[in-house]
């Protein structure tokens, strides 16, 4: 009975463990779990250039927490690009409404990429300019092109809009994409098999359908992926890896 009882306790304690992190966000404030959808804002934040004023090429990428109780887990990322003396951004990312009614899931219009997300802020996570951007836009647009996920669609452990950014990634090592612990779906590898490379190019990984996987590389660190949410640290931005929190600064850097 004792062996049971400590047994029991383990598990709870586990999962207290990978709860901690959105508990802590949800006490925090920072999701509104009464936020409706249809009055929520989408304002900018100015993150990204004026395309007018910027003639070069841009490409950047942006994650904000995801809509109502989602965002306590996870968030929402998306891909921006600018081409040369072109004036305005193309946005991708990917809608699951859109692959569950039918649809094409991928979602590609002009617009804005530095706006909130259902009231919620984008932080940038990627930038690249000039040549690098230009080789950068062909790359992203033969990877979006080749998704193999464009009409399926699963919250939790993906195939979703975080797996869709982390599939573009890993094919365009230009961007250096270190997608936060709480992107959920980005270590669901599918079609890309067991083994590989993490979304930055930078490092490997073993991923079983993302929900329990390793990986370390020089830009995302470390990472230990429990039921699709990660543990870890990266040396390089100086930060732990949480889930429900993202990254979280151990202290200043340089």
């Amino acid at each position: 009975m004792r062996t049971i009882v400590s047994w029991v306790g383990r598990v709870l304690l586990f999962f207290m463990c990978l709860l901690a992190g959105p508990a802590a966000t949800l006490l925090t404030g920072q999701v509104d779990l009464e936020q409706h959808w249809s009055n929520a804002s989408h304002a900018r934040l100015r993150l990204a250039p004026e395309p007018a004023a910027t003639p070069e090429a841009v490409v950047q990428v942006y994650a904000a927490r995801a809509f109502n109780w989602r965002g306590l887990f996870s968030v929402h990322t998306w891909i921006a690009t600018k081409g040369v003396r072109a004036d305005h951004y193309l946005v991708y990312h990917v809608l699951g409404w859109r692959a569950q009614s039918g649809g094409d899931s991928v979602v590609v219009a002009r617009g804005y990429p530095d706006r909130q997300w259902y009231g919620n802020p984008p932080k940038r996570l990627a930038e690249v300019r000039g040549a690098q951007a230009e080789v950068a836009i062909a790359r992203i647009r033969t990877a979006i092109a080749e998704y193999p996920y464009s009409r399926a669609y699963r919250i939790w452990p993906g195939p979703n809009s975080n797996t869709f950014v982390a599939y573009v990634g890993r094919r365009v090592p230009e961007l250096q994409l270190n997608l936060p612990a709480n992107a959920i779906g980005k270590d669901y590898r599918g079609a890309d098999g067991l083994v590989g490379v993490t979304p930055s190019g930078g490092g490997g990984q073993i991923s079983l359908a993302g929900v329990v996987g390793l990986s370390a590389s020089l830009v995302e660190g470390w990472e230990v992926n429990i039921l699709g949410l990660g543990f870890g640290i990266n040396p390089h931005s100086g930060a732990l890896r949480l889930p429900g929190i993202g990254e979280l600064l151990l202290g200043r850097r340089g």
